[in-house]
């Protein structure tokens, strides 16, 4: 078999550091100062999500499993990532993969420019179950109104609020409709996981409670949410940027015929199945080529167990 042409190597770009002030973990006790530390990170994560990078994709599916982990806790339940990557990739076909996995199912939709368009919204209900009654109708066309009035991550933290206010029951949708106004109001072409994880950062508890929209100080909470989610996503950018190097480098190496194909699902998922269905490759083959990528440091075996393993970045 002969070798699979070279992938060009993609060039660094010179993307801004986040300024160190702006990562400092000291109290912030004003809107001002919690409005300014918000609108830094989010300046430097706008900068990557508009960067026309290969892995774009993982680094969006690895925010959404961070995202479900987080909504998993939020609603009482034990899963962590490597419960809902088995629950998701491990499920047969499009079989249910439980409450904590359509979680994960919820958070991979807003993977999309219409995020708040009624049949998106609508669809992520469906999966987590709830009832479209005229009160979330209602919050999902305030929502849609609030997008192109106010700042960012205001207008994010309340849409979270205002559709508490109508379901009390809907509070991951809440969550995923705050991130996709975000993303309308910043003009993003796709919007990107992020309130959900950093709402149950220690540092933003208060009387030993995570922030809630139904809190007096909501605002305040939710747009330092904001300002570390965003500092996280651009952290895992950086992460995701340096193993794309390493896998990108290594195809010269590969001789597996379809190892392009393998290659680009790898930048484009948060994981892939040795038994996956990639291009003509047999299982067996498949398995060979995750050995050799891991064997050469550019991919990492992500389960730990011997069987039913998965493969990522």
């Amino acid at each position: 078999m002969g070798r699979i042409a070279q992938t060009p190597v993609p060039q660094r770009f010179p993307l801004p550091p986040l300024p160190g002030w702006a990562r400092r973990n000291a109290l912030v006790q004003t809107m001002d100062e919690a409005a300014l530390r918000a609108g830094a990170a989010l300046a430097m994560l706008d900068a990557r999500v508009r960067a026309e990078v290969t892995f774009a994709g993982v680094w969006r599916r690895r925010l959404a499993l961070k995202a479900a982990v987080a909504s998993a806790k939020i609603a009482r339940r034990g899963e962590d990532e490597a419960m809902l990557r088995d629950a998701f990739y491990l499920r047969h076909g499009n079989d249910d993969p439980g409450p904590a996995g359509r979680m994960l199912l919820a958070w991979r939709a807003l993977d999309r420019a219409t995020a708040l368009e009624d049949d998106a919204v609508v669809h992520v209900a469906d999966i987590l179950n709830l009832k479209m009654d005229d009160g979330l109708r209602t919050a999902i066309t305030t929502a849609q109104q609030l997008a192109p009035d106010r700042g960012a991550p205001f207008a994010a933290a309340e849409t979270a609020r205002l559709v508490l206010m109508r379901r009390p029951d809907a509070e991951i949708l809440a969550l995923w409709l705050a991130d996709a106004v975000l993303a309308i109001r910043l003009k993003w072409p796709l919007p990107l996981p992020l309130v959900a994880g950093a709402l149950l950062h220690p540092s933003l508890r208060s009387g030993g409670r995570r922030p809630y929209p139904g809190d007096s100080n909501w605002m305040h909470s939710c747009t330092l949410a904001y300002g570390r989610a965003a500092t996280h996503a651009c952290d895992l950018f950086a992460e995701l940027e340096r193993n794309a190097q390493k896998l990108v480098a290594v195809t010269a190496r590969l001789r597996a015929k379809g190892a392009a194909a393998v290659i680009e699902r790898l930048h484009n998922d948060d994981a892939v199945l040795p038994s996956a269905r990639i291009g003509a490759m047999s299982d067996r083959g498949l398995r060979r080529l995750f050995d050799r990528l891991v064997a050469l440091g550019a991919v990492r075996e992500l389960t730990g167990r011997s069987t039913f393993r998965l493969y990522g970045l």
